[in-house]
């Protein structure tokens, strides 16, 4: 019986026009509007460049008082300033490939193209979901290391023997999180935490399901929409002594639109390549993707410090070097609260 090859199957053009069933927005960050696709942000990358440069008016000034008329033509008015800000987003340059060995069960199947785009299709929307959590990494790094970490309420304590009900997710945890946005707190629409922190929401009856059009249940905290995901970040206690290291837990407070996204086209977004001579002549048949993405977390600049090959991997988006928080604390909808589960 004849083996199905990719070469077989794979017509670039049809390939492309396949839509995978998995990718970024079907992630629950676009669903609880959290990201927003945002085509202006693509259309900057046009010519070819990888950093963008996002100018703004800042707000008007509310705490300076205004002028006070007199009839006093010696009297001078001196106008207030309006000044502005630059947000700047980087484009990433990605790419993946998987040889038909690794892709052996999608061949055998009734659409093999489609399996295939099915199989890719997962994996980047788990590498979009890692490079939105790793750059809100960075930013809260960024956050402690230059501004009094006034977007975190970190309430873990630091071994074992303090670790008590304090130190644990709760209610007033939350709202102290989301009130780090003094009258904006109300802002936020989704909370991510690691599935630790929600075995404890669930544990104290906090969490509630609602049904969305499709009959779906949504897992909800105080209104907000709840996202699990074992890719946030997490220390892990050392030893077992009362004074050794206890587990910490960082969650996230997002409100709508605080992910800006957009693709631009690669030149080959998809590519077959064939290596006659490996498999020791038997040859070697590997499926190429490629993507470009911004992912650009608002009201910040992405510094671009440190980089490798142009782009920046997922520990270099933690790095709070890279980040640059450039408006009001209140016009940034994110918060992290740090708990020990």
């Amino acid at each position: 019986m004849a083996t199905t090859q990719l070469a077989d199957v794979f017509v670039p053009e049809v390939y492309a026009s396949y839509t995978a069933v998995n990718g970024p927005e079907k992630t629950a960050f676009f669903e609880s509007g959290v990201a927003v696709r945002n085509p202006a942000l693509g259309n900057l990358f046009g010519n070819g460049g990888r950093v963008a440069e996002l100018p703004f008016w800042k707000d008007l000034d509310a705490s300076d008082e205004p002028n006070y008329g007199t009839d006093n033509p010696a009297d001078v008015a001196v106008p207030a300033k309006v000044t502005t800000g630059v947000q700047i987003a980087r484009l990433a340059s990605l790419n993946q490939g998987y040889s038909s060995a690794d892709l052996t069960a999608e061949l055998a199947g009734q659409d093999p193209m489609q399996q295939v785009r099915n199989r890719f299709g997962t994996y980047w929307m788990r590498q979009w979901q890692r490079r939105v959590i790793a750059s809100l990494q960075g930013v809260l790094a960024d956050n402690v290391a230059n501004d009094s970490g006034d977007m975190r309420n970190n309430i873990a304590a630091a071994t074992n023997a303090g670790v008590a009900a304090g130190t644990l997710f709760s209610r007033a945890a939350f709202t102290t999180a989301a009130f780090t946005s003094g009258d904006h707190y109300d802002d936020y629409v989704a909370i991510a935490v690691h599935s630790v922190v929600y075995k404890r929401m669930v544990d104290n009856d906090d969490i509630e399901f609602i049904p969305d059009s499709q009959g779906t249940m949504t897992a909800t905290f105080m209104g907000r929409r709840v996202i699990v995901d074992d890719g946030l970040p997490f220390t892990a206690a050392a030893g077992s002594g009362g004074t050794d290291a206890a587990a910490t837990y960082t969650s996230f407070l997002f409100g709508a639109g605080l992910i800006g996204y957009d693709e631009s086209t690669p030149k080959t977004p998809v590519e077959l390549e064939r290596e006659a001579s490996q498999g020791n002549g038997a040859g070697v048949e590997t499926l190429w993707e490629r993507k470009s993405w911004v992912i650009h977390p608002l009201g910040t600049a992405f510094t671009s410090t440190t980089l490798t090959n142009g782009n920046a991997t997922l520990a270099q988006l933690r790095l709070a070097g890279n980040w640059n928080r450039v408006v009001e604390r209140k016009n940034i909808p994110f918060a992290a609260l740090v708990t020990n589960g």
